[in-house]
């Protein structure tokens, strides 16, 4: 049975994370205290005891997901659980990325604790926030956003989620205009979401340009398990430019769509996110109703699928 393991984005995190995971498997309890150690922060205080305002600032939220994911993963492995195909939301591909073996686990976690920092600090003033457009066709999507640029208002598609849902990132005033207007287009239901940040579209370039010279410090390997690009929706190739992929991932759209599509033209049939929340079963669901989905996120759930 062909397999998938796929990994959450920010959003995901909640207080209270890995807790359990960590007090029962010394494999989990490796994972964080050797990331702690790497990263040179209370990993384990952050996910386990907050406070929720710490734990959702961008440069927190982006290692303590990570750490929580890679914890859950040793269990699984040491269980001789494997995947044939890696995919993760936004974050969520390096730890794909750190399961394949391109990227080391120590140089992803030095990686995501400066992407969380630059994501988090190197961004422009205005207010800016998100929304999920649920119901409409993509090109309708980018049809409403482009008529609002024309207008001088910033908003762009930044997640393809699915078929059925895209999120649009832009200036908080632009997002409410294009609201009303999705709705007006015949969007089924258009929520504002928490996250605030224009992540995913041309205004984090100079997070981009600082973490581009973090990369140059980085070696990558050649994946033993194949890893789905959330830039393009297609499989890591040998001779691609990693580094250059990476930098671009923070200012381009997210296509996990592609990367559903995908998925299912290889005949996954199990999915099993590994990592907070239950967000990316959810859309696969959407798309492939009879789908093995399975969330791994606690000891109770973790138990539950080892003992399948």
């Amino acid at each position: 049975m062909k397999r998938a393991f796929l990994f959450p984005g920010q959003g995901a995190q909640k207080v209270g994370m890995g807790k359990d995971v960590y007090e029962k498997y010394e494999e989990a309890k490796k994972i964080y205290d050797k990331a702690s150690e790497i990263s040179g922060m209370d990993i384990k205080k952050l996910c386990f005891e907050g406070p929720e305002e710490e734990l959702n600032k961008t440069e927190n939220t982006q290692i303590a997901i990570l750490t929580t994911s890679l914890a859950l993963l040793e269990v699984l492995k040491a269980n001789n659980i494997n995947a044939d195909i890696a995919v993760g939301l936004s974050l969520g591909e390096y730890a794909a990325l750190i399961y394949s073996g391109i990227l080391s686990f120590e140089d992803g976690i030095k990686l995501v604790k400066k992407r969380g920092y630059y994501m988090g600090n190197l961004l422009p003033k205005e207010e800016y926030s998100m929304a999920a457009v649920i119901g409409l066709d993509s090109k309708k999507i980018e049809e409403v956003c482009s008529n609002l640029s024309k207008e001088g208002k910033f908003v762009v598609p930044a997640n393809y989620n699915c078929s059925v849902q895209t999120a649009i990132s832009g200036e908080s005033s632009a997002i409410d205009e294009a609201i009303e207007a999705l709705k007006e287009a015949g969007a089924r239901k258009v929520v504002k979401l928490k996250t605030g940040g224009p992540f995913h579209t041309s205004k984090l370039e100079k997070a981009k340009e600082a973490y581009a010279k973090e990369l140059e410090k980085v070696t990558f390997n050649i994946p033993k398990i194949s890893v789905i690009k959330n830039l393009d929706g297609t499989f890591y190739k040998k001779d691609d430019d990693i580094k250059n992929i990476l930098a671009n991932h923070i200012v381009n759209p997210v296509r996990l769509d592609k990367a559903i599509a995908l998925m299912m033209q290889e005949n996954v049939e199990q999915y099993v996110e590994i990592g907070p929340g239950k967000v990316l079963t959810g859309f696969i669901k959407k798309e492939d109703r009879g789908a093995q989905t399975y969330n791994i996120s606690d000891v109770e759930s973790l138990e539950k699928f080892l003992a399948l």
